[in-house]
């Protein structure tokens, strides 16, 4: 379709070391029809699943949803919701992180995952956003070197990875198997890059 699509990117550790996360596609018109922020998301609980070959599986549990270790009732991260709303022409979809394997103890009433569909002049913009996430892997407020550098390499690259290639094949199905993006450097927040 349009060369110049592409995935804007950000992820950053911000200054009280909770992690901020961006990731956004101005989807063409043509190819938006009939896309929502709820197929939205049921598409990306689809791709984690696809993504990690069934070894995390989201579930959904009266009021949550859960990402749950493949044969185990662990879950690595646990979401209140979700919940929908508008803020003018973008409809939003927030789950809240309420707990997990993967959240700090102290700080599993913080954070959440939110996505997002808001219709542009000529396409339709698809936000996905992870804000004021806490990851056990960092372990405070003032995390060492080697934590930083632990959750960079592990969960940080995966998280990034599955977002991009959430949109990129998103595009793919609905421009076609040759279609491609490219990932550019989003800029919203102010912070570390991890």
């Amino acid at each position: 379709m349009k060369r110049d699509t592409h995935i804007a990117c950000q992820q950053i550790l911000q200054e009280d070391s909770s992690v901020f996360s961006m990731q956004q596609l101005d989807l063409p018109a043509a190819l938006a029809r009939d896309l929502n922020v709820e197929a939205l998301f049921e598409r990306y609980l689809q791709h984690i699943r696809r993504f990690t070959l069934g070894l995390i599986r989201p579930t959904r549990q009266q009021n949550q949803v859960l990402f749950r270790l493949a044969g185990t009732r662990l879950s690595l991260l646990i979401f209140n919701g979700p919940s929908a709303s508008m803020q003018g022409a973008e409809h939003i979809l927030t789950l809240a992180i309420c707990g997990g394997l993967l959240v700090q103890p102290q700080s599993c009433d913080r954070g959440e995952l939110v996505f997002s569909c808001e219709a542009q002049a000529e396409s339709l913009r698809l936000t996905l956003r992870l804000a004021d996430y806490c990851p056990l892997l960092l372990g405070s407020q003032q995390p060492t070197w080697w934590r930083k550098g632990l959750y960079r390499f592990t969960q940080a690259t995966i998280h990034k990875t599955v977002t991009r290639r959430f949109f990129a094949r998103l595009y793919r199905e609905r421009a076609g198997k040759g279609a491609c993006c490219r990932v550019v450097q989003g800029r919203w927040r102010q912070g570390e890059d991890i």
